[in-house]
């Protein structure tokens, strides 16, 4: 009976193991796909606030209120 007991026990810790595992992949993937899309706003703010200043330069050579 203990036999049984312990590869019961052994089994219940595998099975443990193999799903902290499984949940720390996941949240590495999570991490990893947070921080990609961080980059990616954080890139495309830089090209809207590049856009903006442009257009500002424009209306200002346009009005002469850059000379």
């Amino acid at each position: 009976m203990a036999d049984n007991t312990q590869k019961m026990s052994y089994q219940a810790g595998e099975t443990k193991g193999q799903a902290q595992e499984k949940a720390s992949n996941l949240m590495d993937g999570a991490g990893k796909a947070a921080q990609s899309a961080k980059e990616s706003a954080q890139e495309a703010g830089q090209q809207v606030r590049a856009k903006t200043q442009e257009a500002v330069e424009g209306v200002k050579n346009a009005t002469g209120m850059n000379k």
